[in-house]
């Protein structure tokens, strides 16, 4: 069932597993986030979502070294010589590919409970190219 109020309807993303403050739902022109009395879009689209979650599942496979930052640590990360994951469709939740790493910065569930502190990322180092872009480099096979 679509929840209000009008005309920004949202639809539930299906049912909750665990207890959170929030819920996925996607929102009127198809956004993947975050409601918790205020909408968070996190992807343009939920195949956007669908794709970050398969390139954290990757990237969490292909990485030497794995680095978690939280609230004001995020907001200092150094992008310079990063390019967006287009794939992602990224609104408050991108992720960045480097030389050599990728880097998940989620900041959807901080915005929706309005606690910066919440803000997180995950920096994937040591990739080599099938880390970095799997199947978009199929001339360097897997280790």
């Amino acid at each position: 069932m679509p929840e209000g109020p009008e005309p920004d309807w949202l639809f539930e993303a299906g049912a909750q597993r665990t207890a959170l403050p929030y819920s996925f739902v996607i929102g009127p022109d198809g956004e993947f986030g975050l409601e918790a009395g205020k909408w968070v879009a996190l992807h343009a689209s939920v195949e956007g979502w669908v794709e970050a979650l398969a390139l954290a599942d990757h990237a969490r496979r292909c990485a030497v070294t794995t680095t978690m930052l939280q609230g004001a640590a995020v907001n200092d990360l150094e992008l310079d010589g990063f390019e967006a994951v287009p794939e992602v469709a990224g609104l408050a939740d991108t992720w960045w590919r480097g030389s050599d790493s990728l880097i998940a910065v989620y900041r959807g569930e901080a915005e929706v409970m309005e606690a910066p502190r919440c803000g997180t990322a995950t920096i994937y180092a040591g990739l080599d190219a099938w880390g970095l872009r799997g199947l978009d480099d199929i001339s360097a096979p897997s280790k």
